[in-house]
């Protein structure tokens, strides 16, 4: 179906979307704003050596009850159809522990899909959905069959629950990347246990930017010999300060590219209304005290309310930021925490890298509108929010971005030349 075709369907509904470009596709579409497939978001797709496009995303009757679930569907004609989705893990029925927040990794020479994804055990330290272990199934046929699910370890911090055997509060949100040194680094936020901050909801209490390094996951097929590792050293992860809390700190969903000098650049969202960025020199042991990203080095803050910020690193050495362009008073939004209307709508910038820049190394053209939905709700809770947790990957000559309408629908959309041209950035 295409974004047109759907578009009718959404009008019929109450709701309305964007007005669709040939490259527009259509993943998932629930039957209505309500049931048990109402609510779809963190939604990353990725493509497999043989050509199958593989979609990943959590799914529930709303966000956080029992019955959310990690579901993929499968496309063999490049985004063009798709299978009904298939649960990995978490149950339909709301009887088993939640499964959520899966992020996949495609072994590039073997073509091993692996998907991580945070699986709930029970309890709830900061919230049901974040409270989880780091789980983790494997497939060698393309999604076709998946293993057994086993667990990973991540290292406790200084805002970790001390019990040995509390799983940590976390959500990872990007697929990750193979960094110039041919590690795999996947970065995540981290929230403060309630053993810790005993009050205080996801934004009244820490949150810090931490990273996964997956050490031999190119190489190493038997998943009990994988190595884990949980970065930076020390007790603490990227820090920024709330304005109106100074000691609390709100730094959460990270993204991460490698620059051509070897560096690690991280970008992530905070509640200062704009986004915020690191670099590591030493593969994320360490990293720059973090501060905002820019349009030019010295020049204007970005924007952005506290909502995803994904920065992605093209083949061709361009970079992809895609943000939401204001510091949370768009559509009379009141701050940067008002995520029931400040998230749409979603702009593209390009970027080109900076030689010789120890501060910000990246230069960015202007924002360019990429998505919209005209502000209407839709979903189980009526969101209007649209392109937040997507997913953007290059298949032969093509730069395929895949996200989330309102937490509802599920589109892509193959990103024209115009969109991407970056006339006038330093080459």
């Amino acid at each position: 179906m295409s974004l047109a075709t759907l578009g009718v369907s959404l009008m019929l509904a109450g709701a309305t979307c964007a007005s669709a470009d040939p490259g527009d596709l259509t993943v998932f579409r629930p039957a209505s704003d309500t049931g048990p497939d109402a609510e779809n978001q963190h939604f990353l797709v990725a493509a497999t050596p043989k050509g199958s496009f593989l979609a990943f995303w959590t799914q529930a009757s709303v966000e956080n009850a029992p019955d959310q679930r990690v579901v993929m569907s499968r496309s063999l004609d490049r985004g063009q159809t798709w299978t009904p989705p298939a649960v990995l893990a978490g149950d339909r029925e709301g009887k088993g522990h939640r499964a959520q927040w899966a992020f996949p990794f495609v072994v590039p020479y073997t073509g091993r899909v692996y998907v991580f994804y945070n699986q709930s055990t029970g309890g709830r330290d900061v919230r049901e959905d974040t409270t989880g272990l780091l789980a983790c199934r494997f497939s060698d046929d393309d999604g076709l069959s998946w293993s057994p699910s086993f667990t990973l370890p991540i290292r406790k911090s200084a805002v970790s629950n001390p019990e040995p055997e509390s799983p940590e509060n976390w959500i990872a949100y990007q697929p990750p990347i193979i960094t110039s040194q041919g590690a795999v680094l996947v970065g995540f936020t981290r929230w403060a246990s309630r053993a810790v901050q005993p009050e205080g909801e996801v934004f009244d209490r820490d949150s810090e930017i931490w990273f996964l390094r997956f050490g031999n996951l190119l190489t190493e097929s038997d998943p009990a010999r994988l190595i884990v590792t949980t970065l930076p050293e020390g007790e603490h992860g990227i820090r920024v300060p709330r304005p109106d809390r100074q000691t609390i700190s709100a730094a959460q969903e990270p993204s991460l590219v490698h620059l051509s000098d070897g560096r690690l650049l991280t970008v992530f969202r905070t509640l200062t209304g704009m986004i915020y960025f690191s670099t590591s020199a030493d593969g994320g042991r360490t990293w720059q005290l973090p501060a905002p990203l820019r349009s030019s080095p010295g020049g204007s803050p970005i924007r952005q309310p506290i909502a995803p910020c994904p920065l992605y690193k093209l083949r061709d050495g361009r970079f992809l930021l895609i943000f939401h362009n204001n510091d949370g008073t768009a559509n009379g939004g009141n701050g940067p925490m008002d995520y029931k209307k400040n998230r749409r709508p979603a702009y593209l910038s390009v970027g080109r890298e900076l030689s010789g820049r120890p501060d910000q190394p990246l230069l960015f053209a202007a924002p360019r509108l990429l998505c919209d939905n005209g502000g209407i709700p839709a979903g189980p809770i009526g969101r209007t929010e649209i392109a937040t947790y997507p997913s953007l990957f290059e298949w032969e000559d093509r730069v395929c971005f895949f996200y989330p309408d309102r937490k509802h629908f599920l589109l892509g959309k193959i990103l024209s030349p115009a969109l991407l041209n970056d006339v006038g950035l330093p080459r």
